[in-house]
């Protein structure tokens, strides 16, 4: 499992009919954040402000944290 889940903003590229590359282009990112975001891993405050920013949402719009995540680590696994 994943520590972040960035579903809402797949959902939201949909939505504006955006393609991974506007987000790319848009919001001045590189396509490594994008790709560790397609893997659910953290990635900088700043990426993710930029993201935000481009698609003129807040944070809680793209992303959330999976607390089953935080309890399997808590717990060691």
């Amino acid at each position: 499992m994943a520590p972040v889940d960035y579903k809402n903003l797949w959902k939201l590229l949909i939505d504006k009919e955006w393609k991974k590359t506007d987000l790319i282009t848009k919001a001045g990112i590189t396509s490594n954040i994008l790709a560790k975001m397609g893997k659910g891993e953290f990635v900088s405050m700043e990426s993710l402000h930029k993201i935000c920013k481009a698609l003129d949402c807040n944070i809680g719009d793209i992303c959330v944290f999976n607390e089953e995540y935080k309890e399997a680590e808590k717990e060691g696994k």
